[in-house]
């Protein structure tokens, strides 16, 4: 909490048991003090908020009797109960008021509360989730443990939200997404979540790097194809289409194998023995991709563009999804890049070096996300803003994932690369281990 927990140090400037470990001293001693708080509190400091309603004419009529003043009568709410980075209360609005009401007025409760922040969401007609968090649960961030094997099929949690909840990514929901962010802003530390946590499913990965694979090759042995220069991707893009048109083929024979069968507009209402798999396609730095230097140059950056678009515009029912990555994204890209983005329907948006990219990934969701991007602090690698197409949006970070992890990973998880013969000209050379034996080459001075 901004009063002390997680945050509070000794006259020595040693941390106290609180810094070092906020949840045990959470559940220890800082909910049953903070819940009491909250409690013998609660009506005054609501009516501070001008979150009240004056009382109904039957218990103003019945404070005269007594010769009392009527007091004004807060929300409802539930008992407090804990949570693993605070506590949460259910409320039930007082005629005439809205959820904007206490949106507004959450600066003030957590003021009032000693809380490190409070997060208001309705929940339906007339009922709100108030949830106060203890400390800054993005410090540090480690998946949970049971989590470690993912949410389900495409469904990954990848980064810690700042209310305390997981942002998971979905892809058969949030079927293509947008990642932003500047070097060592964290961007690639939330592509190895990502890239490992769908390793260890029945997917199709399929990488496009056109700085030469450096970014993507530590997870070949995973990869069912690589692009790294752009007449390759080129090429590349050209099979997916293939692939998702040969997709389209099966679900459309799928309704005339006979009177009993089931329609169906998608791969996933295809029986299980001839459903194809899942592919995830994996752009990293889009900005490489589509640079171009002539008018040969050009032409193939807005072929390529208008392949992206197809794939994002039909990949979805096909079951090919696309997750593209990059420092910048605009208009410079060529023509198509506004409409490609506008198919990205899921935004990440780590720190970036000039406000239009974020106003790029964030402006349409949400300006005051777009504006909490530009805010996101140089020290805080990993912090991102996370919007979705509702217009709703939060902070988060992912859990630190170091490059040999990941790539440790895909290594072990290379049995598990799915059979695509259309992709087989794309399957990256994995080089082989080195062995120990061998002698390390020795260094030679530079001479003039």
């Amino acid at each position: 909490m901004s009063s002390g927990l997680g945050e509070r140090r000794t006259a020595q400037g040693r941390p106290s048991i609180d810094h070092r470990g906020p949840v045990a001293f959470w559940w220890l001693g800082g909910y049953p003090l903070v819940a009491l708080r909250v409690l013998t509190t609660y009506r005054a400091t609501m009516d501070a908020c001008g979150l009240t309603v004056p009382a109904s004419a039957v218990r103003r009529a019945t404070a005269r009797l007594v010769g009392r003043e009527a007091a004004p009568v807060p929300p409802r709410r539930s008992f407090p109960l804990p949570t693993g980075s605070g506590l949460v209360m259910r409320l039930r609005m007082a005629t005439g008021q809205a959820p904007e009401d206490f949106l507004a007025s959450a600066d003030r409760l957590r003021h009032a509360w000693a809380a490190h922040a409070v997060h208001i969401r309705p929940t339906k007609p007339g009922r709100l989730e108030l949830r106060l968090i203890g400390w800054d649960v993005l410090a540090d961030v480690r998946r949970p443990l049971r989590w470690q094997k993912g949410g389900g099929l495409l469904s990954l949690p990848l980064a810690l939200r700042d209310d305390g909840h997981w942002h998971v990514r979905d892809f058969r929901a949030v079927p293509h997404e947008l990642i932003l962010g500047a070097t060592q802003s964290g961007k690639s530390v939330y592509l190895r979540n990502l890239l490992c946590g769908l390793a260890r499913q029945p997917v199709v990965l399929v990488g496009i790097d056109c700085k030469w694979g450096v970014e993507l090759a530590p997870f070949a042995p995973r990869l069912s194809a690589l692009a790294d220069c752009p007449d390759r991707a080129n090429d590349l893009l050209d099979v997916l289409l293939e692939e998702m048109e040969a997709r389209f083929r099966l679900i459309g024979l799928s309704s005339t194998i006979g009177p009993d069968a089931v329609l169906t507009s998608d791969v996933w209402g295809l029986p299980e023995k001839v459903r194809p798999v899942p592919v995830v396609v994996v752009v990293d730095e889009v900005a490489e991709l589509f640079l171009a230097a002539s008018r040969d140059d050009e032409k193939r950056r807005d072929a390529m563009v208008t392949k992206l678009i197809r794939i994002a515009q039909l990949g979805r029912a096909a079951g090919i999804y696309l997750e593209v990555c990059g420092q910048r994204f605009g208009s410079e890209l060529g023509k198509g890049a506004t409409m490609l983005r506008a198919q990205l329907t899921g935004r990440i948006c780590h720190r970036v070096n000039d406000e239009s990219s974020a106003n790029m990934a964030l402006a349409d969701i949400s300006p005051e996300a777009a504006l909490a991007a530009t805010a996101i602090p140089a020290e805080r690698p990993g912090v991102a803003i996370v919007g979705d197409s509702s217009g709703g949006w939060s902070r988060a970070r992912s859990p630190h994932l170091t490059l040999d992890e990941a790539a440790a990973v895909c290594r072990a998880t290379a049995a598990l690369v799915p059979l695509l013969p259309r992709l087989d000209a794309f399957r990256p050379a994995i080089a082989a281990e080195p062995s120990s034996a061998a002698v390390a080459p020795l260094a030679r001075p530079v001479t003039e």
